[in-house]
């Protein structure tokens, strides 16, 4: 510079420097000074978004582990559906209803690009890394409704069972347990007993067929009881002694024979019974106590249907003689199509023998039936 010396010159540049270098330390101190501050906010700034991140992670993976959940409870018929290919639909699809419309989602902030998670992309009861099935245009098919259980086969029939039970009147109290008897039955009463009329009342009340167990005179010279028809008889007077007996204990389904060996065996007498059993609409079952029997002829002549016994149950009252007895009547129904079997009041053993053979019977395939049905329905 125009009038400075160089001394002067130096003096001033050394003195800028010493200026320069002074600043230079005053800024290094000022430096030194808030270094530390700077670090513990990058510090503490760090470990604040390592935290928000963890948070974040921690989020993200409740939610898909809930996402597993669901899908892990569900059927698997569902989920192999919507495991099936999924092709776009050609048409668009129709606007949703409130009620059909998804809940609004939250946007989650991220600093990566902005895509949808596979939980945004299906249902919650899909597969996570699957796509929602094309709603089908179908109409829902209604489930075929239940078959009903398959009962078992009904079996065969094999054949049609009639009990008689004969000789009631005499005591009301071997009559009680036949009353009980749960099957169809008919109960032959005696006529001119102490309790003829009673029992017929007691047989009726309680739902079981009435015959006249009409007496006849045997061959052997037995006393067959009150109200018998004896051999010699007109047809007025054999007329007279049904008519009696009728009114004592009817009305009545039928009649049988009690003993009668004799007047059986003789045809013009059966003949007059048979036409009084027509004229009272009755019908006639011979208990066969001799084999040289007249009814059958006599009802064939007359054109009439009657019955016949089969088996006597009780010859032998034990219980092993009777059922003995029994499985021949229901063998006899198997290969004949019926079996009429006649048992009395006075085997003590015979009303509980019948219910316990009644169960079996029926579920083998036999049918009870009253003497007169069976006269009635299947005699020819």
């Amino acid at each position: 510079m125009p009038g400075t010396s160089k001394k002067g010159v130096k003096r001033n540049n050394s003195t800028q420097t010493q200026k320069r270098k002074r600043k230079k330390r005053v800024y290094t101190k000022k430096a030194k000074k808030g270094a530390p501050r700077d670090f513990w906010q990058a510090l503490l700034f760090t470990a604040v978004l390592i935290a928000a991140s963890g948070l974040i992670s921690m989020a993200v993976l409740g939610i898909k582990r809930g996402k597993v959940q669901q899908v892990q409870q569900l059927p698997e018929s569902a989920v192999e559906l919507a495991m099936l290919p999924v092709t776009e639909p050609d048409t668009a699809l129709p606007e949703l209803t409130e009620l059909e419309k998804p809940p609004a989602k939250t946007a989650v902030v991220n600093s990566a690009p902005k895509t949808k998670s596979a939980a945004e992309k299906i249902p919650a009861n899909k597969p996570d890394n699957r796509q929602p099935l094309k709603p089908s245009t179908a109409k829902p098919v209604s489930p075929e409704p239940a078959a009903p259980p398959k009962l078992p086969p009904k079996p065969a029939h094999q054949g049609t069972l009639v009990f008689i039970i004969d000789d009631a009147g005499n005591n009301l109290k071997e009559l009680e347990p036949f009353l009980r008897f749960p099957g169809p039955l008919t109960i032959a009463v005696l006529p001119g007993l102490p309790h003829s009329a009673e029992a017929a009342r007691r047989i009726r009340a309680a739902g079981k067929e009435v015959f006249l167990h009409q007496p006849m005179e045997a061959s052997g010279g037995q006393d067959p009881g009150p109200g018998a028809i004896y051999e010699g008889m007109n047809a007025a007077e054999i007329a007279a002694i049904l008519k009696q007996n009728i009114a004592e204990i009817g009305p009545v389904a039928g009649m049988n024979n009690h003993q009668g060996s004799q007047v059986t065996a003789d045809q013009q007498a059966m003949e007059t019974v048979l036409a009084f059993c027509r004229e009272q609409g009755i019908c006639f079952l011979d208990s066969r106590t001799t084999a040289k029997t007249a009814v059958p002829a006599a009802a064939r002549s007359m054109g009439i249907k009657i019955g016949e016994r089969n088996i006597f149950i009780d010859n032998e009252q034990d219980r092993l003689s009777m059922s003995r007895s029994i499985e021949s009547g229901l063998a006899l129904a198997s290969q004949k199509g019926s079996a009429v079997m006649i048992g009395h009041t006075w085997s003590p053993e015979l009303a509980p023998l019948l219910a316990e053979f009644y169960q079996n019977v029926i579920a083998q395939g036999y049918t009870l039936a009253t003497a007169s049905d069976f006269i009635n329905q299947h005699t020819p």
